[in-house]
């Protein structure tokens, strides 16, 4: 059996965010693409399909190397209850923006860390809680323009000029609104046995 640090680690994820949050941990990985079905199950809240999909993504590609290690990773904005994905278009992004200004959304962030090989699964979650200000229509319209967050659950990077539509976020894993909460991330990837901090 492979020494556990020594094992291959997998972003299951291509998202350009993700792997640049996980290469702050200075280890080596790579990157593979997982195929999952993203649609809601009835009745599953938004935390719920965070967590099942983050699980899902590891375990499919740690399918495919079952003596990785594989992290999976899923974000649901959650607006009073309604799930609210990448919005892909314009149109849905200003429609998203709109319906959030004033609003306290929560950004559910789940991780997933996978091994076929030892057994190992577990998911975890971050909330985070974000407070949009009141932005008006040009505002909205200006940011879209200029940033095309269209690729991001919530239309807003707060990472980048997204920030200026936020009043307050609240959370205790302050990478988690990006992508990946990496806190969760390091706890998860020590139980599976890989050390991040080693000689």
């Amino acid at each position: 059996m492979k020494h556990p640090t020594r094992r291959q680690l997998i972003l299951a994820s291509t998202s350009t965010y993700r792997r640049q949050l996980l290469a702050r941990l200075r280890f080596p990985f790579s990157v593979v693409g997982s195929n999952v079905d993203e649609t809601p199950l009835t009745n599953e809240s938004t935390a719920q399909l965070a967590c099942r999909l983050a699980l899902a993504k590891a375990q499919s590609v740690a399918l495919q190397h079952p003596d990785a290690v594989v992290i999976g990773s899923d974000q649901v904005a959650d607006l009073n209850g309604l799930a609210l994905g990448k919005p892909h278009t314009h149109d849905r992004a200003v429609q998203q923006l709109q319906a959030m200004r004033g609003q306290t959304v929560l950004f559910q962030t789940a991780v997933a860390v996978a091994c076929i090989e030892t057994g190992f699964a577990k998911t975890d979650l971050a909330v985070v809680k974000v407070l949009f200000r009141q932005a008006s229509d040009a505002e909205i319209e200006t940011y879209l323009r200029l940033e095309q967050p269209y690729d991001c659950a919530g239309s807003a990077k707060s990472e980048g000029l997204g920030i200026a539509l936020l009043e307050r976020i609240d959370s205790d894993d302050p990478t988690a609104l990006i992508g990946l909460p990496l806190i969760r991330t390091c706890g998860l990837l020590q139980a599976a046995g890989v050390a991040i901090l080693h000689p």
